[in-house]
């Protein structure tokens, strides 16, 4: 493997993009790349095989579909690129960066994945398409239906690679990857480095240029933290409170549970504010109608679960509320990435009862700063701010 250094170009022409991306970017209202962009699309134009190693809201999914696009220009309609994501909702948002960034160009895409009926991904698999955005199991579904065939494969995506295995996708992904070409072009994106992912990477990428913005653990600079010391009988409450606030335009709010969800909607409701539920008890189809409705600006609140932790790329969301405090570190670092994406600013607030207050500091610890505390009279429980 060989080690990068990020440097940011001035503009998207400088890295070597043809006009019918350029003119994409344009219309989807971008200026400048950011600095996985500005390190990986030159690597990945070249034909490299690369590691991108980078926290959330980074703008990593553009540093692949742009220059794929570019790669895959010209001839025939036939399946050339595969990426395998671990989530439906990811699946979607991905295609839906490559249909976005493709719209000047000729080339079909399509998701597949499993909670959906199957025909009309066999239709459009037969009909022939450029660019495949698959979970592991449903595109095995279709490889032995016969669907889909590799031998003009020319590049594989492995996004969110470290999630992938998390979820005990190793052996679905050894299967497809086994029926592929070798000589190819391999990309793996992944926020975390750990041994199972480096041992991925080992198995099928070639010489590999690492791309590494950040740390696994930093958070996007350009989110502002806050935490709310509140009596948990009065988060409900308190999170109203906010939400009658007139700058928060677009809401994500993260419960531990899929019954805290359903429950924050509940009493949103009852308090006059409309919210949808987004967690693994809805079936798909309502999955996908409250993220459509989210990110059409129909509802202006999402409650979910770690469901959406990472693969939601939603431009505009101003605030993520952690309703209940995350157990991990890394899993606040998620959740806070769904806004701040693209050095766009947004607000990370953090609700915390008393018997919270230890997994705050341990956030803070890892994160290496404070969190500056935010006292509302009437919710506060009097906790002074961390040592």
């Amino acid at each position: 493997m060989s080690n990068t250094t990020v440097q940011s170009a001035a503009t998207f022409e400088q890295l070597g993009l043809a006009p019918e991306l350029l003119d994409a970017v344009r219309d989807a209202g971008y200026t400048t790349p950011t600095p996985i962009q500005a390190e990986a699309i030159p690597l990945v134009l070249r034909g490299r095989d690369v590691i991108g190693l980078a926290q959330t809201g980074t703008g990593k999914t553009a540093a692949f579909t742009l220059p794929i696009i570019q790669r895959i220009l010209g001839g025939p309609a036939r399946l050339r690129v595969v990426v395998l994501t671990p989530t439906r909702e990811l699946a979607a948002q991905v295609r839906e960066s490559f249909a976005g960034y493709a719209v000047h160009t000729p080339l079909r895409i399509t998701e597949v994945f499993g909670g959906v009926a199957i025909g009309p991904q066999e239709t459009a698999l037969r009909d022939g398409v450029d660019v495949v955005v698959a979970t592991p199991g449903r595109l095995i579904d279709h490889m032995e239906r016969g669907n889909v065939r590799f031998d003009d494969l020319e590049v594989l995506v492995l996004d969110e690679a470290d999630r992938m295995l998390d979820m005990g996708f190793a052996p679905q992904i050894n299967r497809v990857v086994s029926a592929m070409p070798p000589y190819r072009q391999t990309l793996l994106f992944s926020a975390t480095m750990p041994p199972e992912v480096e041992a991925l990477s080992r198995k099928y990428l070639r010489k590999p240029a690492v791309v590494q913005v950040g740390r696994r653990t930093q958070a996007a600079s350009t989110v502002t933290h806050a935490v709310y010391p509140v009596a948990r009988d009065r988060k409900s409450a308190l999170l109203a409170e906010l939400l009658r606030r007139g700058d928060m335009d677009s809401v994500l709010v993260f419960t531990r549970t899929k019954h805290g969800a359903d429950r924050v909607v509940r009493n949103l409701t009852r308090a006059g504010i409309e919210s949808l539920a987004m967690h693994a008890d809805k079936t798909q189809a309502q999955r996908t109608e409250a993220l459509e409705r989210f990110k059409a600006g129909a509802v202006r609140v999402l409650v979910a679960t770690d469901i959406a932790q990472r693969g939601l790329d939603i431009e505009g969301i101003t605030h993520v509320i952690n309703y209940d405090v995350p157990a991990q570190p890394e899993d606040y670092v998620h959740r806070i990435g769904r806004t701040g994406r693209a050095l766009a600013t947004g607000d990370a607030f953090t609700f915390m009862a008393p018997d919270e207050i230890a997994t705050v500091r341990l956030i803070e610890r890892v994160l290496g700063q404070p969190i500056p505390r935010i006292s509302v009279a009437g919710y506060d429980f009097g906790t002074a701010a961390a040592d």
